[in-house]
């Protein structure tokens, strides 16, 4: 993809000593709280800002998995840069694209074209994810128009930001009607009547402007209005659907660069007379954090794309992979750590950036799509779908899980709160009647499917039997494990959506061949509980041949198997 390997090719080789967008340099810029100057300097030459704003409005978003490609080349050097210079313009944005009139589609389409930047709050810290609580007031004004008051905390950008999107509450009254989101521009505003509040200190993303807001009756026009008075729950989680199926996959390469850190040093340490790569432990962990990656980039294909061709499905599918994806990711680098040793705890050299990115990475997990909030959008509609889809549905359609197949654009008005239909996991069930098995790594396919659809069937049953009180976000935390088992099990369908379309289309050779799926579904497997068979010792040897070829190729460990700078 063009867009790609132009952001790549400007942002040079992350190896480079001398290029200005090194990890090094990176490093230097994070430990003195910084974000790259270089860097953002960089992204406004590429006008990145454009890549968030839909063609209609003069920008570049067209598809919402092209945009995940693309951020996934800023994630791969820097989360900080990714969030700070532009994903919180793109999670604050996706109110106005999906509520917003004309006009303020107008006003932000410029701001981000011109390279400017917006902000989003939605959460204040008394109150966490429970947002409909929140006591930030937009209260009506007499002769129209707003008086906004109160504080909003942890505001990525709200010191630089050139509007910021505010959730606020419209209404005294109890209840999801009570609040509305509110598109304010930072000109014309009465600066006696607001103020950015101090900047937070970070373990994770130091370089980005963490701060808050606080305003005393600041006067705003009725025009701020996103949408409907009374309507910013509704506007909120359509907005989350978009976001939560784009910030994990856009995440994917920070573990991408954790990897072939890991790689390089274990191709060039030597431990007991051989390379660490040759110490067996060692290769089936590298080994397993690129079917982990590979696992990860099939459920967040099938939630991005989703949003184009499956809409009214999309709010579990988002919820799910912005649960399961960071955990996947998270997971994989702990265990890569081991293979590093002692230069895990190293801020600044060589591996210094693995350092980095294990304690940025856990912030995607935060936030106003934390891990509990995405298992609270998954719990009330398990027992719904347990009456209604699964086992009965049609499986999902083959685009679905074709990275390259083109895509409707994005009905905004069509993403629903809760579908009650799921052909991710239809498409599991059906794939015991199409699976082929033939080779040894075909059968172990076959088998590892069999098993998870008895997965599926328990979930089921369970979900059917869920309380009245189990059906909410205060639910017990065995409804809680019940929502992850089910998050695993549609990354296991999509990856075998995945993997039918590769063989089908015969373009990937390393996609179509049937042992990283078998590596996929046995890690799942396993996550879930089961102690299924061995796998044929030809799946880790392809899989490892894959690691090596992918590295000295310089190429991405994900779906697409992008040529890299470096």
């Amino acid at each position: 993809m063009a867009r790609v390997a132009e952001l790549d090719r400007r942002m040079g080789d992350p190896t480079d000593e001398n290029n200005e967008l090194s990890y090094s340099r990176l490093l230097q810029a994070d430990e003195a709280g910084e974000l790259s100057k270089a860097g953002e300097r960089a992204l406004d030459e590429l006008r990145l800002g454009a890549d968030f704003v839909p063609r209609a409005e003069g920008g570049r978003l067209e598809r919402l998995d092209t945009l995940v490609r693309v951020m996934r080349q800023v994630f791969r050097r820097d989360v900080a840069l990714g969030l700070g210079y532009g994903v919180t313009s793109f999670m604050a944005a996706v109110n106005v694209w999906a509520s917003g009139d004309a006009a303020q589609r107008e006003r932000l389409a410029r701001i981000l074209t011109g390279g400017g930047k917006i902000s989003v709050a939605y959460h204040e810290l008394a109150h966490g994810n429970d947002f409909v609580r929140n006591e930030f007031e937009a209260r009506p004004a007499e002769g129209g128009g707003y008086l906004l008051n109160g504080s909003k905390q942890v505001i990525n950008n709200a010191d630089r930001a050139d509007a910021w999107v505010l959730f606020g509450r419209t209404s005294p009254a109890p209840g999801s009607r009570s609040h509305s989101v509110l598109f304010v521009e930072r000109e014309g505003l009465d600066t006696d009547t607001w103020q950015v509040l101090p900047r937070y200190d970070a373990v994770g993303v130091r370089g980005c402007h963490l701060s808050g807001l606080r305003f005393d009756n600041t006067p705003v026009s009725a025009s701020a209005l996103v949408g409907e008075s009374g309507k910013g729950v509704e506007t909120a989680l359509r907005a989350f659907q978009i976001t939560r199926s784009a910030l994990p996959g856009m995440a994917v390469g920070t573990t991408d660069t954790a990897l072939r850190t890991v790689v390089r040093f274990a191709l060039g340490r030597r431990l007991y007379r051989k390379s660490v790569m040759e110490i067996p432990h060692a290769r089936a962990t590298l080994s397993g954090a690129f079917t982990d990656l590979l696992t990860c980039d099939s459920l967040s294909l099938a939630a991005t794309r989703s949003v184009h061709l499956l809409p009214e499905q999309t709010s579990v599918f988002a919820a799910a992979t912005k649960y399961l994806v960071p955990k996947l990711l998270t997971d994989a680098m702990h265990e890569l750590s081991v293979v590093l040793g002692a230069r895990f705890y190293v801020r600044d050299g060589e591996h210094g950036i693995f350092q980095k990115h294990i304690r940025d990475l856990p912030v995607l997990s935060l936030g106003h799509a934390g891990s509990v909030a995405c298992q609270a959008t998954i719990i009330p509609q398990l027992s719904r779908l347990a009456r209604r889809s699964w086992f009965s549905d049609e499986p999902a359609p083959a685009e679905l899980f074709r990275p390259r197949a083109d895509l409707p654009e994005i009905s905004y008005d069509r993403l629903t709160l809760a579908g009650g239909r799921d052909g991710l996991s239809a498409t599991l069930v059906a794939a015991l009647d199409t699976l082929p098995g033939g080779t040894p790594e075909e059968q172990a396919v076959h088998g590892l499917a069999r098993q998870l659809v008895d997965e599926l069937r328990q979930v089921q049953e369970a979900s059917r039997a869920l309380a009245p009180e189990d059906r909410t976000a205060l639910a017990a935390p065995g409804t809680f494990a019940l929502a992850d088992r089910y998050a695993v099990l549609l990354a296991a369908a999509s990856a075998i959506g995945v993997w039918q379309q590769a063989s089908r289309d015969g373009g990937d050779p390393f996609l179509a061949d049937p042992a990283w799926l078998a590596a996929a579904l046995h890690r799942l497997a396993r996550r879930l509980g089961r102690r299924p068979a061995e796998l044929p010792a030809s799946v880790d040897a392809r899989m490892h041949e894959e690691v090596l070829r992918r590295f000295h190729a310089r190429s991405s460990y994900d779906l697409y198997d992008t040529t890299l700078a470096g």
